[in-house]
């Protein structure tokens, strides 16, 4: 049974304990830092997860939890992606933001998997504030997982895709508790970006975590798996940096900075274009049995996915690359080509839809449609049992040479453009009008299992939101709630 605790302090019996959390002037009840999950600690450092052991008495649960362990990113970009680090071991926790603290709202429910190439992130960020949602009447939760090596690292002698079974706990956790905090386990939406999205892709193929959610959200990231020999790469050259054996036991017995300061130097020599050696989910008959690109075209929940008309604008603007990619002219657009295996008759399309771009442009949108373009549109037009929405967000970043960048559009998903750290990606005076669109459909989408306009069936553009092809479909307010997708 819920009850108040002192003023502003809402409390909530979870299965474990009941934890405290505190209400906002704007009447939200935030509830930061609750364990979903043991510790990942000693043994349990390349694990499974365990349950969280229960308490006695009142937890507090007012200040976010222990981040992830994880390498700062370098300065350039750490300039434009707030990364706040929260030091302590139980990292596997979650926040839960709920306009009604108790049972029998049976609102629906959105969980949020934080991006950051499964090596950074954390649910710390300020824009990804739940407030605006649960203002709206949507029960926001948070996730922490483990990231890098101690969540995708592959070992002989531990289970594979630990950040995903954390995820699986989390959701679990969720549909164990979520009733409580006025959520319906039901209702569950689950939404992420960038390696967020790559996970809801793998949730989708993940046995263990069918019937955990009725819905789901990719944005600017596509189902995949690595190949098995690519992360294993990863490992040993860790290993040979620390000179112990490329072996959970062994890794496990490491101290903590010195695990850390090796994935630091091998992240140095990996990206999102390049194609090497890199941390991430593989096939595993355990946890991913299957292509989860398939696995989720065949699932009967309704999908949001897209992507930002510039993507790859934040991977090589910060460090310079576009300009080096300029002076090398046709080569740099031979190589992308090749890369994104597009003919030479894509190139003149691409040409010919954007008269004047630069040789670094064109292989930018070479290289995004091959990573998130292709595979979402494949995505969507194999569903044959379910529906699936489009969109692309064309608004352009105030901070110059981001454009329509990879994540700008994080601060209008959460309607958070008037927290500080929101300027860093998307400069001064972003507009409002267009947050309150794009927020207003997510959250009809988690209301109703559709954003407000048609579902693709394979042929025309997606929704657009901002940039010159601007649709203006989607309506500003929230509808009243239709029956959505029930789980069994």
């Amino acid at each position: 049974m819920n009850t108040a605790g002192g003023s502003g302090r809402p409390r909530v019996r979870t299965g474990y304990g009941v934890v405290e959390g505190r209400t906002g002037p704007d009447g939200i009840a935030a509830f930061r830092g609750v364990p979903y999950a043991a510790p990942p600690v000693g043994a349990l450092r390349f694990a499974a997860p365990e349950p969280p052991a229960a308490w006695d008495g009142v937890r507090d649960a007012g200040a976010f939890g222990p981040t992830a362990p994880k390498v700062p990113y370098p300065p350039k970009f750490a300039a434009l992606l707030p990364d706040p680090e929260v030091p302590g071991d139980d990292c596997l926790n979650l926040n839960v933001w709920t306009p009604a603290p108790a049972p029998g709202a049976r609102l629906p429910v959105m969980v949020w998997l934080h991006g950051g190439a499964l090596t950074r992130g954390s649910s710390a960020v300020p824009v990804y504030d739940g407030a605006a949602f649960a203002r709206d009447g949507v029960v926001l939760v948070s996730v922490n997982y483990r990231l890098g090596v101690l969540g995708y690292g592959l070992f002989p002698d531990a289970p594979a895709n630990r950040g995903l079974l954390d995820q699986i706990a989390a959701l679990t956790w969720v549909r164990e508790n979520i009733e409580a905090f006025g959520g319906d386990p039901g209702r569950v939406t689950v939404f992420g970006e960038s390696a967020g999205a790559i996970s809801v892709g793998a949730l989708l193929g993940a046995p263990r975590a069918a019937g955990l959610f009725a819905g789901a959200v990719l944005q600017s990231g596509a189902p995949e798996v690595l190949a098995r020999e690519k992360v294993r790469t990863m490992v040993r050259r860790m290993a040979s940096l620390l000179k112990v054996p490329a072996t959970a036991k062994a890794f496990a017995a490491t101290a903590l900075p010195d695990l850390l300061a090796a994935q630091g130097a091998v992240l140095r020599r990996s990206g999102p274009l390049t194609g090497g050696p890199a941390f991430g989910l593989v096939t595993d008959p355990e946890t991913l049995p299957g292509d989860p690109l398939g696995a989720a075209a065949a699932t009967e929940v309704p999908l949001l996915l897209g992507w930002t008309t510039e993507e790859y604008r934040l991977w090589l603007a910060p460090t310079g690359a576009l300009r080096v990619m300029d002076r090398l002219g046709p080569l740099t657009v031979a190589l992308a080509r090749a890369r994104s295996g597009k003919d030479r008759a894509a190139v003149r399309a691409l040409r010919a839809a954007l008269p004047g771009a630069g040789p670094a442009e064109l292989a930018g949108q070479l290289l995004t449609d091959r990573l998130l373009r292709d595979p979402l549109r494949r995505l969507a037009g194999a569903r044959r049992t379910a529906p699936s929405f489009l969109y692309e967000f064309g608004w352009p970043s105030g901070v110059p040479g981001l454009g329509a960048c990879h994540a700008l559009e994080l601060g209008f998903v959460f309607d958070t453009l008037d927290v500080p750290e929101a300027s860093w990606l998307a400069g001064p005076d972003a507009p409002q009008e267009l947050a309150d669109r794009m927020h207003a459909a997510w959250v009809r989408f988690a209301l109703t299992g559709n954003p407000g306009w048609a579902a693709w069936d394979g042929n025309g553009p997606p929704m657009v939101f901002g940039g010159p092809q601007r649709v203006e479909s989607v309506e500003p307010a929230v509808t009243p709630p239709v029956t959505p997708p029930v789980l069994p």
